[in-house]
């Protein structure tokens, strides 16, 4: 009995102290622990790498996106340059008949510039009805040639331009004004292309006025080379019509002398 009760109370200081060390009293050493512990501890090392590399790009970014804000300073002073400017037509008004056509060409109103065409030029009289068929074919053609060259001539516009021309010239200076502010809701990146945009918008409405007046002068071109066809056509015809007739004039008398000739009689 009393082996049996010594044996116990060794095992349990056995026991006491073995629990003691493992809650504090000593080190213990797990490598599966310390292996868990060094693999975190790189993980927050590489963490951290790519942390600070991802800092260093947003960095840059961000001092790049600093330095393409920023726009020159007193950009009015450095580029700001003036253009010549559409000048109003001046003309006298000795007769009255002038100024419509001057109102017109200055403002582009249609019924100014019509007026106005047509108080300044020599109107064309119409042909009675007994004169136009008191005529030959021929001559017929010639008057209805000349007066459709007339007739074209007065389509010719005038003045579109140089009407729309003020407003489009206050559209570019608003868009100069806009490309040199120092304002920075002007010079945001939205806002540089709105104003690319307008300045393509109106490059093209300026290449349209551009084409239009080539086109009407090609027009009068066009009608002043059928007023010269028509002019050298009737001179060619008028020959044609000459030779025929001292043709015809020249057989007549030629004729006529040889029946004379062939019918005289010595009485």
């Amino acid at each position: 009995m009393k082996r049996k009760i010594l044996v116990c109370i060794l095992a349990l200081g056995l026991g006491v102290g073995t629990a003691t060390a493992q809650l504090g009293s000593g080190i213990v050493y797990d490598p599966t622990n310390y292996h868990n512990a060094l693999l975190r501890y790189y993980q927050l090392q590489q963490h951290l790498l790519e942390l600070q590399k991802s800092y260093a790009k947003i960095t840059g970014q961000l001092n790049l996106a600093l330095q393409m804000a920023q726009f020159v300073k007193n950009m009015p002073a450095r580029y700001k340059a003036l253009f010549s400017q559409w000048r109003k037509v001046t003309s006298l008004n000795s007769f009255g008949n002038t100024v419509s056509w001057i109102n017109g060409i200055n403002t582009g109103v249609l019924p100014n510039i019509n007026t106005g065409y047509l108080k300044s030029t020599s109107q064309l009289s119409p042909y009675s009805s007994y004169e136009l068929s008191g005529m030959d074919p021929t001559e017929l053609g010639r008057v209805q040639s000349q007066y459709a060259s007339i007739e074209l001539a007065d389509m010719a516009t005038i003045g579109g331009i140089r009407g729309s021309a003020d407003g489009i010239q206050t559209q570019i200076g608003n868009l100069e004004d806009d490309s040199f502010s120092g304002d920075s809701s002007l010079n945001s990146e939205v806002s540089v292309l709105n104003k690319i945009n307008a300045s393509g918008v109106l490059t093209l409405r300026t290449v349209q006025d551009s084409n239009k007046l080539l086109a009407s002068l090609l027009e009068l071109e066009t009608i002043l080379a059928k007023q010269q066809r028509d002019q050298t056509t009737n001179a060619i015809n008028v020959d044609i019509g000459r030779d025929a007739s001292v043709a015809g004039n020249i057989a007549q008398v030629t004729g006529s002398l040889t029946s004379s000739i062939q019918n005289f009689r010595m009485p």
